[in-house]
């Protein structure tokens, strides 16, 4: 999720097709006026749902269309009352390409009534919606949902509903939409084991505005239409330091502090990842069923790709249609949330250089809505890889036929050290021989010092930090880090698919948490994050219970899963960092055991890890063996 303009306007172009993106006066007036030439637009459409509340809905149709129209349907939290640049020529290209083009604004934003919900009430506003484009003269039946964050999320539990005019669908970067499957646990991305995303306050800053301006409800559609010319009903909000707001504690003010609408935020932060109220919004979950073709778009650098890639995986498993089973793509870019579309031949991601990360989105989406939603024969399940993804390192596209890799082997890894792998310096070795030693690494975690966030899949954030691949060693400099390094790789190693990890670990503290990254280390000492993730131990057990530490006991910790596709050339090595924080990407644990949200006191945690042949903590690594 997001509500940077710049984010989004680097989308594929379809998910740019819900805010404005920046360009001069006279580019815009020149394509809308292209626009204007081809299209019969009518726009503030208020289509009621079935509470009779109205939404504001924006349709486009090319004016030489002959018969029905089949429909790309984008639905959103964010503004469109004047679009950009990229939203005109998205919506110029599906016009262009046979299709009718409707956006619509969820209940409760900008001029649809009504009161706004997190995902938009997917379920009745979303179902609602398609049955009237369905009902229209110039529809054909067929709708293909689309877009990206908060406009690909709502899409998730409008397929478990399975409507018969949702023909297919293109969620990009679409993790928030997802409350449990398999090992994941986020509860729309809120969570990362068991730990609170920052991104959050800075994110609802922007989108909760539940308080706010409205025009009286029951206006007639001309005269909503008139006064969406001179009134936007944009809110401009003040500038927020949020490096300096991220700190503030209690948590449960976070928005108050800095004046931020009332509602959504003060109501989530405060909830436990099994609070059964996750399960009656708009979030999809692992026990319902799912009617719709897929063709899914993330990103390695982005803030769920592992819900993403499981939902994926479960689809595949257990949609009860095989052509919905077999109607499941997906495509995974090295890139940040959003930032999918470039015309670049070079990619620079954070620091790190990705070469030509180039793919052509908007091809293979109209091929996928032409297939579904027109009927036309293109062969493009057949010629279209199952999963395509980027594997960084090596730099170039490559595909499977399921994710992981059918080749992928586990190879565990294994933490060791004298005892002393505090920090860059430290003596942490990784390899694939278990220890044999008992040894422990020991070090202090002190919320008030936290580890700073460096990179990472993440958004949202203002600011305060910036996603993709980092050189980490000045964290790695830190003696409350602990470092683990293999030895130069004697030949190459990919690591493609999901990663686990599990550490056995200690602490004087009711709670804690264990934060882990895998690192790309350069012969030179560049030290490139790969993935990284965190859990909070008091979950170890499963999110259904909270169970809390004694000091002087050993746990077995399985921290939430990372995914990637890397390449470690020859020379390199494999680096694991564990520390207890990685803030301000996630929330420090206060250490107390008590709720942590409403908590503005710190206890000074001594943590511990365990390596040896009876506590062998390790990380498993997918190995695709590939001949280069």
């Amino acid at each position: 999720m997001h509500k940077i303009v710049a984010i989004l306007s680097t989308c594929a172009t379809f998910c740019c097709a819900v805010q404005p993106a920046l360009a001069d006066d006279k580019e815009i007036e020149r394509l809308e006026s292209e626009l204007e030439e081809i299209a019969t637009i009518d726009k503030k459409m208020m289509v009621p749902m079935r509470d009779g509340i109205r939404l504001a809905t924006d349709v486009y149709r090319p004016k030489d269309s002959e018969g029905p129209l089949p429909t790309i349907f984008a639905r959103t939290p964010y503004n469109f009352n004047k679009l950009g640049e990229r939203s005109l020529k998205a919506i110029t290209k599906a016009l262009e390409n046979g299709y009718a083009y409707v956006q619509q604004n969820e209940r409760g934003k900008f001029f649809s009534e009504g009161e706004w919900e997190i995902l938009g009430f997917p379920r009745t506003d979303g179902y609602d919606a398609l049955d009237w484009i369905a009902a229209q003269s110039w529809s054909n039946g067929k709708v293909g949902t689309i877009g990206c964050s908060s406009s690909a999320e709502w899409q998730l539990a409008l397929a478990a509903m399975d409507h018969p005019a949702h023909a297919a669908m293109v969620p990009m970067a679409s993790g928030a939409g997802i409350g449990r499957v398999g090992p994941f646990h986020e509860m729309g991305n809120w969570y990362r084991g068991g730990v609170f995303q920052m991104l959050f306050g800075s994110w609802l800053y922007g989108v909760q505005n539940t308080q706010r301006p409205r025009l009286p409800e029951g206006l007639s559609r001309e005269d909503v239409l008139r006064l969406s010319r001179y009134f936007d009903l944009a809110p401009k909000m003040p500038d927020v330091d949020w490096v300096e707001n991220f700190e503030h504690l209690p948590l449960a003010t976070m928005m108050e502090e800095v004046e931020g609408p009332k509602g959504t935020y003060a109501e989530l932060v405060q909830r436990f990842p099994n609070d059964p109220t996750w399960f009656e919004g708009g979030l999809y979950h692992d026990n319902e069923p799912w009617g719709v073709p897929s063709l899914w778009m993330n990103s390695w650098y982005d803030i769920s790709q592992g819900p993403n890639l499981a939902l994926f995986n479960h689809i595949r498993d257990n949609a009860e249609d095989p052509g919905v089973r077999d109607g499941q793509y997906v495509v995974i870019a090295p890139t940040s949330h959003c930032r999918f579309q470039t015309e670049d031949k070079e990619t620079i991601v954070g620091e790190r250089n990705m070469s030509d990360v180039r793919f052509d989105y908007d091809a293979l989406t109209f091929q996928w809505f032409d297939y579904w939603l027109k009927g036309e024969q293109n062969r493009v399940l057949d010629d279209t890889p199952r999963v395509q993804f980027y594997t960084m390192g090596l730099n170039q596209w490559q595909s499977a036929t399921a994710w992981p890799p059918s080749e992928a082997e586990i190879v565990t890894w294994y933490l060791d050290s004298d005892g002393a792998a505090n920090s860059l310096f430290g003596d942490g070795r990784l390899g694939t021989t278990p220890p044999e030693a008992d040894n422990r690494d020991q070090f202090p975690y002190d919320p008030t010092v936290p580890v700073s966030s460096l990179g990472g899949g993440v958004c949202c954030m203002e600011g305060a930090m910036e996603p993709g691949s980092f050189d980490q060693r000045r964290s790695e400099a830190r003696h409350d880090v602990l470092v683990y390094t293999s030895e130069p790789l004697e030949e190459p190693l990919e690591i493609t698919g999901t990663i686990g990890v599990t550490l056995y670990v200690g602490s004087d503290a009711k709670d804690t948490d264990f934060s882990v990254k895998l690192v790309d280390v350069y012969p030179d000492g560049t030290a490139y994050n790969i993935d990284d993730t965190i859990q909070r131990a008091r979950f170890r057990e499963g999110y259904d219970k909270q169970v809390f530490m004694e000091p002087g006991k050993v746990y077995e910790l399985e921290v939430s899963p990372m995914s990637t596709s890397a390449w470690i050339d020859k020379g390199h090595r494999i680096r694991i960092e564990i520390s207890s924080s990685n803030f301000p990407r996630f929330a420090r644990n206060l250490n107390t055991g008590a709720n942590n949200w409403d908590e503005t006191e710190a206890v000074v945690a001594h943590n511990i890890v365990h390596h040896s042949a009876e506590y062998p903590s390790q990380i498993r690594l997918p190995v695709v063996r590939r001949q280069q």
